[in-house]
């Protein structure tokens, strides 16, 4: 049901790295992590690029969307900055070149499509057609070397499926809604991945039961993470990779 890792590093490295760069991949590896959880978009022309955030500010200094953006014009941009200045000058990256740096490392990849409003159908065909071409060496069946694609947006996972079906999908949820098992069914979804401040035990057992992996985010504290897997969750993502080694 579940064949990937357990830990997770969120958005490469938590805290301790600028989210969604090859900084924070850098450093999540650094600390021992051989899975990470990063967000995808679309580029202005239509390339996939890593960011959680469709408007610039946060992470990525000045105004602006990423929508509007060209993805040479991303690349340029500071998006470590923000957290440290040892990080200022990493740029926003594209999609391929991390997958090309974590397969080079062997670290599992938690793809989460995470498409601007209005693209959801687009951004989730063009990140399954281009992981297929990326991951065109590794066999179907070879599920744990393949990653795994998540998202809000059931249109982008619809979308993902038809391009690459043989890529698991998980759906995401913040809070796990009565139509669930419905929606999984629908998507032919691996997993449910849900918000852990919303998810209970009872809850747990009933995905569990259901034949479905569990995934939770954002877990960073050890007392919760423990709590959970004792519910029967199968794997979180964490910031706190400094509290939760990737053993744990």
């Amino acid at each position: 049901m579940w064949p990937y890792p357990k830990v997770i590093a969120h958005r490469g490295a938590g805290i301790l790295a600028p989210e969604n760069t090859l900084a924070a991949m850098r450093c999540g590896q650094e600390h021992g992590f051989a899975a990470v959880e990063f967000d995808v978009m679309l580029s202005k022309d239509g390339v996939p690029v890593l960011m959680h955030d469709p408007e610039f500010g946060r992470t990525v200094t000045g105004s602006g969307r990423v929508a509007d953006t060209l993805a040479v014009d991303l690349q340029a941009m500071d998006a470590g900055g923000w957290l440290d200045e040892k990080f200022r000058g990493e740029p926003v990256p594209l999609y391929a070149d991390i997958v090309k740096f974590c397969r080079q490392h062997g670290i599992w990849m938690n793809v989460e499509i995470k498409p601007v409003p209005g693209v959801e159908v687009e951004t989730g065909r063009v990140v399954a057609e281009l992981t297929q071409q990326l991951f065109a060496d590794v066999a179907v069946v070879d599920t744990s070397h393949l990653p795994l694609f998540s998202s809000f947006s059931k249109a982008a996972l619809m979308a993902a499926k038809q391009a690459a079906p043989h890529i698991a999908r998980g759906f995401l949820m913040d809070k796990v809604t009565s139509d669930w098992k419905v929606n999984l069914q629908e998507l032919a979804a691996k997993a449910l991945h849900t918000n852990h401040k919303h998810l209970t035990a009872g809850t747990a057992r009933e995905v569990k039961d259901a034949g479905y992996g569990l995934f939770c985010y954002t877990v960073n504290t050890p007392k919760r993470a423990t709590e959970i897997l004792h519910w029967g969750v199968d794997a979180f993502c964490t910031d706190r990779l400094d509290l939760i080694p990737a053993d744990f």
